[in-house]
């Protein structure tokens, strides 16, 4: 298989902190990686690491064999990976289909002109396929309204059509039902079970063991910066140290 995202090494300290401790991971193509762990685990610093927010002190990651470490954030999302953050980062003063036009602007033009907002509408193959997305995530009847009045399952849908409609090769989630009622967290399990149909790439931080059991093939379990397990759903349930170190007593 295809080797998307490699993760060598990888060693990030702040101070007296190791936030992560010799991180080795690789995503397949095609692959549902679920990365869990104790919170302060290193698990959004690691995501952080991916989409070029922070730079390791050592370490190398790779998406598709090419270097990600001394990227821009845009270049590393113009390159193909897109990331859903733990609070929904949308545009809350524009309409919902200006939301998800820009992320696919940006993604064909790199860069804006100071009156892309009055000149959306001339892009029609673009507004088509915004509006298609927001049907998708059945925010369609809400296109016209602004953002910033959206539920928080909305926001959160509205997000993952902002990404999804810029074609990445690779899907990066923190949390994405962090902050959910159960019922917008199954609706949200249900959509990212459509993604994980599609082929996409994906890896998910979360919390919520529902979400990691019904969407990961693979997980990988974060303790203190290091990996301390890594497996299928199956093996990741019933290994003791990771019933230790994370699950408890809780029964998933």
């Amino acid at each position: 298989m295809t080797t998307v995202l490699n993760v060598s090494g990888v060693n990030k300290r702040f101070g007296g902190l190791q936030a992560l401790d010799n991180v080795n991971l690789k995503v397949e193509e095609g692959q549902t990686l679920a990365i869990i762990g104790p919170n302060g685990a290193g698990k959004s610093t690691l995501l952080n690491v991916c989409i070029g927010r922070l730079a390791p002190d050592s370490g190398s990651v790779e998406f598709h064999g090419e270097t990600l470490i001394g990227k821009q954030p845009y270049e590393i999302n113009q390159a193909g990976v897109a990331r859903v953050f733990q609070t929904p980062e949308i545009f809350p003063e524009l309409n919902l289909l200006e939301n998800v036009m820009i992320p696919a602007l940006s993604k064909r033009n790199g860069a804006f002109h100071f009156n892309i907002i009055s000149r959306m509408r001339e892009e029609k193959q673009i507004e088509a396929d915004a509006i298609s997305f927001l049907e998708e995530f059945g925010l369609q009847d809400q296109s016209d309204n602004e953002a910033g009045t959206l539920s928080r399952g909305d926001k959160r849908r509205l997000e993952l059509a902002m990404c999804l409609v810029q074609k990445p090769k690779l899907l990066l989630l923190d949390e994405p039902t962090a902050g959910m009622s159960r019922h917008d967290t199954n609706t949200t399990i249900e959509l990212l079970k459509k993604i994980k149909e599609s082929g996409m790439t994906k890896v998910i931080i979360e919390h919520d063991m529902q979400v990691v059991f019904s969407l990961a093939d693979k997980i990988v379990v974060l303790a203190q910066g290091a990996i301390i397990a890594g497996g299928t759903p199956d093996e990741i349930r019933n290994d003791p140290k990771v019933q230790e170190a994370y699950l408890g007593e809780e029964q998933v």
